[in-house]
């Protein structure tokens, strides 16, 4: 029964990853991307000069920036669709990404704080300037740091048994599943919201809180393969920076581009230790 229903959310999930990795997929993507953005900029004009009424929009449309944050927010809700589609992949690939996502959220955080420059004199802007200044080195910071850590990164089995190491990856890919769910329960709440009251809630700490709990199912279903001290460690570890992102994203600047830079040098410091110290043991010691 276990067998049947693990083939069957991974035939799903293969069949959901063809098509959204797919270069039509991408094609299509990435010319909706281009319409909202052209549609935002022209119905923000229409806004600002009073020829249409967009009632509990009007406050973020009257802005000529908004269609700037608008475009970035919709390029973080399919990057967080790729990041479900990474999952199953090594826990490092899948902490990377998710590192990913949290310098396009601050570049996001940047652009946000453009939008809020009506004026361009030093006395109106000068706390969103420093306030981008900060967000955008974090951002770069990040993505140095993540680049550094890329090229440290191997791959480790889990086990070497083939039929575990398997298990363990359909295992990975029904909780993707799980997770897409959640994602789209997310998104349909946000969508709600911004019905009701006209404003998006932007939902990314709620989805890093549910990815918070699988990964941590991910470390107990580790378990179940190998008790190894060094990878049981590195996985505990990587949940634990999921852990902190979910932090930073609920702090303030610049405490939150602290706590992320600070994050992703723990997890780069993390994938030095764990090569230096695994590789005087044999692979079959390591399983």
């Amino acid at each position: 029964m276990k067998t049947k229903i693990l083939n069957f959310t991974e035939n799903l999930f293969n069949k959901l990853k063809h098509f959204w990795e797919s270069s039509q997929t991408n094609k299509i993507v990435s010319y909706t991307l281009v319409y909202v953005f052209i549609f935002c900029t022209i119905l923000s004009y229409l806004d600002r000069n009073n020829l249409v009424s967009l009632g509990k929009l009007d406050e973020f449309f009257s802005n000529p920036f908004f269609a700037i944050e608008i475009s970035f927010t919709l390029l973080l809700i399919l990057e967080l669709m790729s990041l479900i589609f990474v999952l199953h992949k090594s826990v490092a690939k899948s902490v990377g990404k998710q590192f990913e996502l949290l310098s396009l959220i601050f570049l996001r955080s940047g652009f946000k704080e453009f939008s809020h420059i009506k004026e361009f004199e030093w006395s109106n802007m000068d706390t969103s300037v420093f306030y981008m200044f900060t967000y955008g080195f974090g951002a770069l910071a990040i993505f140095v740091i993540l680049g550094f850590t890329e090229k440290l990164r191997k791959h480790t089995r889990l086990t070497d048994t083939e039929d575990d190491q398997k298990e363990f990856i359909q295992a990975k890919k029904l909780l993707s599943l799980l997770l897409l769910i959640a994602f789209t329960i997310v998104g349909f709440l946000d969508i709600k919201a911004l019905v009701q009251t006209g404003k998006y809630l932007h939902s990314f700490h709620s989805f890093y809180t549910v990815l918070i709990f699988s990964d941590i199912i991910i470390v107990l279903i580790a378990l179940r393969y190998t008790l190894n001290y060094y990878k049981i460690f590195r996985y505990s570890a990587f949940v634990l920076a999921t852990i902190f992102i979910r932090i930073s994203l609920s702090l303030d600047a610049y405490y939150n581009v602290i706590i992320g830079v600070t994050t992703s040098m723990f997890v780069f410091l993390l994938t030095l230790s764990y090569n230096y110290f695994i590789k005087d043991f044999p692979e079959k010691k390591l399983n």
